[in-house]
C-alpha cells in the first residue's frame, strides 16, 4: 500500500483507506441555489469495532466518543462547512484524525503532592473562622 491509501494519525497509527466510507449529500442552512442543487456535504463514516487501530487506542477512543458511535459500531462525522466538496472531505478526515490523535496516547498518572505548611495553615485558620462565625449564631439568652 502507498501513503495516498492512508489517513495519517500518527507516525504508527495510520487509517487505511478503504475502512473509510464516504457519501456526498447536499447540506442545509443557507446557500442560495447552490446548497439547492450541489451535494457539497460529506458524511464520513469509519467503523471503530472493525478497524485496524490497536486495541487499546480502539477502547480509549469509544469511552470518549462512544456517544457518537452508532450501535453498529461506526462513527459518522458529517463536514459541510465549505462550499466545496474537495474541502469538506478533506475537514472530515483531519476531524477524524485529532479525534484519534487525543486518544492515541494513553492518559499521564497524576503524580500525588503533599500541600505545603503554608496551605495547610491558612487552610486550617479558614475553617477556625468560619466556625467562630457559626458559633456567633447561636440562639440568644435572655440575661444578655
Amino acid at each position: 500500500m502507498s501513503a495516498s491509501d492512508h489517513v495519517f494519525v500518527t507516525e504508527t497509527i495510520r487509517i487505511p483507506e478503504w475502512e473509510l466510507s464516504e457519501q456526498f449529500v447536499r447540506a442545509s442552512g443557507p446557500g442560495g441555489q447552490n446548497v439547492n442543487k450541489v451535494s457539497t456535504a460529506v458524511q464520513l463514516r469509519w467503523n471503530v469495532t472493525a478497524s485496524s487501530i490497536p486495541a487499546a487506542v480502539k477502547a480509549r477512543f469509544k469511552r470518549r466518543y462512544g456517544g457518537r458511535i452508532t450501535r453498529e459500531g461506526e462513527l459518522v462525522l458529517e463536514a459541510k462547512d465549505h462550499r466545496s466538496q474537495a474541502l469538506n472531505r478533506e475537514a472530515a478526515r483531519k476531524r477524524l484524525a485529532q479525534m484519534v490523535r487525543d486518544v492515541a496516547e494513553p492518559p499521564r498518572k497524576r503524580i500525588r503532592t503533599k500541600p505545603t505548611r503554608a496551605s495547610v495553615r491558612r487552610r486550617l485558620n479558614e475553617k477556625k473562622q468560619r466556625g467562630q462565625v457559626k458559633a456567633l449564631r447561636g440562639k440568644v439568652s435572655r440575661e444578655d
